[in-house]
């Protein structure tokens, strides 16, 4: 019993990063209709600045503040540059974009900082008070920090003008604009935010799978899994939905298929999901009258 309530905490624990990413992911949705396939790498990017300026001697909370920040800019620019420019393009060529950011961000990140796989250490010790028996500090604190951002996130979007404004922009870019909204600039603050709360995820899974260019590609699997389950139009859902997969990811990959098949996993909770519910737990389901 205390090995499967270990496996049920250790879930949740890796669940806050799915559910991290999974709102990165719905964010961008919700503003540009499409699925960021870049955003694991852009995580993984994010989350190797953060080791460059540790290792250049910053303290763990000034390199975390710093790579937030770093990565605001980043996924603003990218948002600028590349995507802006992809508005009413084919899907499939907004697709192939996506595709194509992913492999650079990937092939910079080789380029840049090797493919050996690195230590990245947690900012939480391994004796700390709220560590316990059944969940290490680290999966403590991992849990506590996805909650503060979506805490962060909520209050924002629910009691602020410009919270208000980006969600404005993403429901209705036609009449934000009657009334004055910058559209463009709501989606660029709105990748920015997607691009600092991948970092904030990348940081928080790199001291358990170890940092290297590789190690968001399953990640962003289970959260994708994790924002179909929740619903892909709505922030809270991808939240549970992320929780939801981690649990299951860990209970599943233990008792049933063995760890050498965990990623198929999410792979049968997309599929099932887009069969038996595609708008997901808590997604709109839109009927269009013909």
């Amino acid at each position: 019993m205390d090995a499967f309530v270990h496996q049920l905490l250790a879930g949740l624990a890796t669940g806050g990063i799915y559910a991290s990413v999974a709102l990165a992911l719905v964010m961008i949705y919700q503003a540009t209709h499409h699925i960021n396939f870049a955003q694991g790498e852009m995580a993984m990017f994010s989350t190797f600045i953060a080791w460059s300026l540790i290792q250049a001697g910053l303290p763990y909370w000034v390199a975390f503040v710093a790579t937030v920040m770093i990565s605001f800019v980043l996924a603003a620019v990218v948002e600028f540059t590349v995507i802006r420019p992809m508005h009413d393009k084919p899907v499939l060529s907004v697709v192939v974009v996506f595709i194509g950011l992913l492999v650079i961000f990937h092939s910079v990140a080789g380029w840049l900082f090797g493919y050996t796989i690195k230590q990245f250490p947690s900012p939480f010790a391994s004796d700390a008070w709220f560590a316990t028996s059944m969940m290490s500090a680290h999966e403590v604190g991992a849990i506590f920090v996805t909650l503060c951002v979506v805490a962060l996130l909520f209050s924002f979007f629910r009691f602020t003008p410009l919270g208000l404004a980006m969600r404005a922009a993403a429901q209705n870019p036609v009449s934000s604009r009657l009334v004055g909204i910058n559209v463009g600039r709501m989606l660029m603050l709105g990748w920015g935010l997607a691009g600092a709360i991948g970092a904030v995820a990348g940081m928080m899974v790199a001291p358990v799978v170890f940092l290297d260019p590789h190690m968001m590609s399953g990640v962003l699997l289970y959260a994708f899994a994790g924002a179909l389950i929740g619903g892909i139009d709505n922030p809270v859902g991808a939240v549970l939905g992320g929780f939801i997969v981690g649990v299951l990811e860990n209970l599943i990959g233990t008792y049933v298929v063995g760890t050498e098949l965990k990623l198929s996993v999410a792979l049968v909770l997309i599929v099932g999901v887009l069969i038996v519910k595609p708008s997901g737990l808590m997604g709109r389901t839109i009927v269009t009258r013909v």
